[in-house]
């Protein structure tokens, strides 16, 4: 059942307590906004291969998201994906698989929509985020909206980038985490989701 619009509504609030984290990144990559690159299509296609190559029947759907799914968009030089399964929960199905195509399994989130989160795993590269999510997570549904609002509303587009150039910016020069980097972003998101809500009927 696809998620509702309820679902959708309701925002994500960050708990490190349920937070289980796996491993830690051997390599952490710098926050730092770059222009938007061409290739970024071309390179989600060949992660898509890679995964669809490792877990086959599992997967619901693979989706090109964060800010280098949006074409004009300065970014983070990091692909994100989101990939649904059948049982997000059912980690021998899919762990290993994952690992050895060449993804580090970072941590675990059970109770947001079964996520897990996982890292591209080869000499300092780390240019791939890849977040598992279960059937019809809202999560998934709300990053398909916020791209494709941004794809039509240039202003917010114009307005995205520059918060995350500032949120880069103070993040660098406090060295802050990237949590605390999408910390910085998130009421300009929420702003600009709900321009994306009202556009598709869901609020008033």
């Amino acid at each position: 059942m696809p998620a509702t619009v309820a679902q959708i509504l309701a925002p994500y609030e960050y708990k490190p307590e349920l937070v289980e984290r796996i491993a830690s990144r051997t390599v952490t990559p710098p926050i730092t906004i770059v222009e938007p690159n061409p290739e970024w299509p071309q390179r989600f296609e060949q992660v898509k291969e890679r995964i669809q190559n490792a877990l086959g029947p599992l997967i619901l759907d693979i989706a090109h998201a964060g800010s280098t799914s949006v074409p004009g968009l300065p970014a983070k030089d990091i692909i994100d994906v989101d990939l649904s399964l059948k049982d997000g929960m059912d980690e021998p199905s899919y762990v290993k698989s994952l690992e050895q195509a060449g993804f580090k399994f970072l941590l675990r989130e059970p109770r947001w929509h079964q996520h897990r989160f996982f890292v591209e795993n080869w000499p300092n590269a780390y240019h791939v985020n890849v977040h598992v999510w279960g059937p019809d997570s809202p999560e998934v549904a709300r990053h398909r909206i916020f791209r494709d609002w941004l794809l039509k509303a240039p202003a917010d587009l114009e307005l995205y980038a520059k918060v995350k150039r500032e949120a880069a910016e103070q993040t660098a020069v406090a060295g802050d985490s990237v949590m605390d980097y999408n910390q910085r972003k998130e009421k300009t998101i929420r702003e600009i989701l709900a321009r994306a809500f009202r556009d598709l009927g869901y609020i008033e």
